[in-house]
């Protein structure tokens, strides 16, 4: 599969494949269950489209990762996706969760089948357990990821779900963005490189916002809210005209 998504990957830079502070989407492993095909192509294929769409450096092969595992605090961003309840963390699990929030970690939890939520709910709760102090709360439509690098109106995936993105904020920081809106759906790809799902409504327009949605995501790990500093409103004002 890696080999025809590596095709597509071809007028990036190939000093991106292992710099440090690459975008590295790490796939969240909790309770034994891991993210299976096709969504499991959808790391790689967002690296990818990252790389040919940006500037940024990003891993092609990202790992899956323990919550559990010391190497979770390692680096800066991970994505927890699944279909069905997590069941209970395990003590060793929280903590490690807890640490990473805690010291600045960005984590995507993405539910695969947001038409039924048991995931994104089950999420809810273990973050709860591990983060009382801290809900979920709603990201306003003006918060920064909505134009790290396109200038997106709301989160788009597989599925259009909801127009707003729920999110954990500590201090100034959306740490934990809680999406019901099958983003690696979205992003995940056959061996030769085709769309492996189709959007729901399926259009090529939907895939696209989505896509665009995940390279905003992407550089908000990659650049925190460097889009806030007035340096760069001539830019985006730019930027919505010809969107317009």
């Amino acid at each position: 599969m890696l080999t025809g998504l590596a095709a597509l990957a071809s007028t990036t830079q190939a000093h991106a494949f292992g710099d440090v502070g690459a975008f590295n989407p790490r796939v969240i492993v909790a309770g034994g269950k891991r993210l299976v095909a096709p969504r499991s192509s959808a790391p790689s294929a967002w690296s990818i489209e990252l790389m040919n769409r940006t500037s940024a450096p990003a891993r092609l092969v990202p790992k899956e990762i323990g919550l559990d595992r010391p190497e979770l605090c390692s680096e800066p961003f991970a994505v927890w996706a699944g279909s069905t309840d997590v069941g209970g963390l395990s003590v060793a699990e929280r903590r490690g969760l807890a640490k990473f929030i805690r010291l600045g970690g960005v984590l995507l939890v993405d539910d695969s089948d947001p038409q039924n939520g048991a995931f994104g709910r089950s999420v809810r709760r273990e973050l709860l357990r591990v983060l009382p102090e801290s809900p979920p709360v709603k990201l306003d439509a003006s918060h920064v990821i909505y134009k790290t690098f396109y200038i997106v109106d709301r989160p788009v995936g597989r599925v259009l779900g909801p127009p707003t993105i729920d999110a954990i904020v500590r201090g100034k920081n959306a740490q934990v963005l809680l999406l019901a809106h099958d983003l690696l759906g979205a992003l995940a790809r056959e061996g030769d490189g085709s769309s492996a799902l189709p959007t729901e409504p399926n259009s090529y327009e939907q895939r696209q916002h989505a896509i665009r949605f995940a390279v905003n995501i992407a550089m908000y790990v990659l650049c925190s809210d460097y889009k806030d500093d007035q340096v760069h409103a001539p830019f985006l004002m730019r930027r919505r005209a010809q969107a317009r």
